[in-house]
């Protein structure tokens, strides 16, 4: 008997590099509600990155609203607030 399907996970990357195979990889699971959080900070590093600085800095200022409340040495939200800084 074939056991059931597994659902497809989101992965991590080794902090050393990318990995070379999928024995490499390690599947996390990362709540929705912060996928949804740190999308908002993509959104606003692609529009930077395409030089729409208005859309960048209303996108960094939904995320920094966002995370708020959370603890200041966080890396992502310390880079976050120094790529805010930058435009």
């Amino acid at each position: 008997m074939a056991s059931p399907p597994r659902p497809e996970l989101p992965l991590k990357f080794s902090l050393r590099g990318i990995p070379t195979n999928r024995s490499q990889l390690r599947p996390v699971l990362v709540p929705s509600e912060l996928r949804s959080w740190l999308a908002r900070l993509q959104l606003a590093r692609a529009d930077a990155i395409q030089g729409d600085t208005g859309k960048a800095k209303a996108a960094y200022q939904d995320f920094l609203t966002l995370w708020k409340d959370a603890d200041p040495d966080i890396p992502i939200l310390i880079a976050a607030k120094a790529e805010y800084a930058k435009l």
